[in-house]
């Protein structure tokens, strides 16, 4: 397993970052089963793994915890913080009161005394970003966490937070995770661009897209589809473009010699932008099939297929996207006199 350095943290992390959002009841509620598959990439050459406090209420995390125990000091581990820990509003976000509590149950629920990259989850539009910022600087002095990032963060709010650090003598994000895959490029034209300038790391999820670049048949079934319908709906006129570029994508695969998800996978690790993918497995065979484009690499002449498929810098389906909605444009009372 090849290694890259994670921005400017100075940490060397191998090329797939296995993401653990599918060990526990949103995937494999399995702990031994998810502990032999976490073993199996760390065996491999994974030593990046990627979990958060909301994935299965927590489970991931102890799931995680669990399966690193005799490993600590060879993994490089990263969990998220933000969305909603429950009803109450008070847990969620990124305000001090909330971060504090949530760095402490996830050390003690990932069973360490340190994080090595903690992230927020979504950019939070009602927390003063310094007083996050603030609070993460502070959890690193304290040792807590080793460095601290963002995920799915516009453009314009990566800036925001890069000034905000420097206006006033805090630390930074240091990494960016971004969804990033073959049908939704749209990063490609501002957020990779933005992540390259000011030195960052990129943390890449969602190669696959969702299940569409898996080389499955049956893409329109499963639990993925039950919460996000639109982004599977093929009978609208953007559903049928993506079906068209899938089939178009995987001739494309057939003659490198390579199977669709090896073929997605290595387009992401081709753009320098990114640093790591992030690979979510549910069972061991989908593991191993992860794993096979490892050692794979890409030609020009394959990515200019893909290019001609699927337009640089562009979603090829909107809904596609991860974002959360910005508030000024959420309410239309905020928009229109």
């Amino acid at each position: 397993m090849r290694r890259r350095i994670l921005g400017a943290t100075g940490i060397s992390v191998s090329e797939f970052a296995l993401g653990a959002m599918m060990f526990g009841p949103m995937g494999n509620p399995d702990h031994d089963d998810s502990i032999r598959i976490i073993h199996r990439a760390i065996d491999a050459g994974v030593n990046f793994i990627d979990t958060a406090d909301v994935y299965s209420a927590g489970e991931s995390e102890t799931i995680v915890g669990k399966a690193i125990t005799g490993h600590r000091d060879d993994i490089v581990l990263a969990t998220k913080f933000g969305l909603p820990m429950g009803d109450d509003p008070n847990h969620r976000g990124a305000s001090r009161r909330w971060i504090t509590r949530a760095v402490d149950d996830s050390l003690r629920r990932l069973g360490t005394d340190y994080i090595d990259l903690y992230q927020l989850h979504r950019f939070d539009y009602s927390t003063d970003l310094a007083e996050t910022l603030s609070t993460l600087t502070d959890l690193r002095t304290a040792g807590k966490i080793r460095a601290f990032g963002s995920s799915t963060f516009p453009a314009e709010r990566i800036v925001e937070a890069q000034w905000m650090s420097r206006e006033h003598g805090l630390g930074r994000f240091l990494t960016e995770q971004p969804p990033y895959s073959i049908l939704t490029r749209g990063i490609e034209a501002a957020v990779l661009p933005t992540v390259q300038r000011h030195g960052m790391g990129a943390l890449s999820y969602s190669p696959l897209n969702g299940g569409w670049l898996s080389g499955r048949a049956d893409i329109g079934t499963g639990h993925r589809v039950a919460g996000r319908p639109a982004m599977y709906d093929t009978s609208t006129p953007l559903g049928a473009a993506k079906l068209a570029a899938v089939q178009k994508l995987t001739a494309v695969a057939s003659e490198a010699g390579m199977t669709l998800p090896q073929l997605a996978l290595r387009f992401v690790l081709a753009h320098p932008g990114i640093t790591s993918v992030i690979i979510g497995p549910r069972r061991h065979d989908q593991l191993d099939g992860l794993l096979s484009a490892a050692e794979l690499d890409m030609s020009d002449e394959v990515l200019d297929a893909i290019d001609a498929i699927a337009r640089p810098g562009r979603d090829l389906n909107p809904d596609d996207s991860y974002n959360a909605d910005d508030p000024a444009i959420g309410d239309a009372r905020l928009r229109r006199r």
